[in-house]
């Protein structure tokens, strides 16, 4: 099963489409962490094994930080996409690198690339 947490920035309605599709996926907005903080998210992600997608490059930088080898994340650097073009990548996404995201990664996705660093961040 395909476990996902959508940080804010994604739309809640992305999260409903990947569920269709059979994939476990929340947004922060349907578990009460819309207002929670970057490291709060992640503590849940971990806590509930899911990969957090999310806007936010600090993401990244608190996983560096904390020398965590998890969860995985996805930042996405990719601007203008509605709710099914956002469950779109993030299936594109998975099929790219989905035993990298299994075993801890920080995975960058972008217009032209997909970026894959095993966690520990150094």
């Amino acid at each position: 099963m395909i476990r996902v947490l959508l940080d804010q920035g994604l739309a809640p309605r992305a999260a409903a489409l990947l569920r269709a599709t059979g994939w476990d996926a929340v947004h922060v907005a349907e578990v009460g962490l819309q207002r929670a903080d970057d490291q709060d998210i992640l503590r849940v992600a971990r806590q509930e094994d899911r990969v957090c997608i999310t806007l936010d490059h600090d993401f990244h930088r608190h996983l560096a930080l904390a020398q965590s080898t998890g969860p995985s994340v996805v930042f996405i650097r990719v601007e203008g996409l509605g709710a099914e073009g956002q469950a779109a990548l993030i299936r594109r996404v998975w099929e790219t690198c989905r035993e990298a995201l299994d075993y801890g990664s920080a995975v960058t996705v972008d217009n032209r690339a997909v970026r894959i660093r095993k966690l520990p961040l150094r």
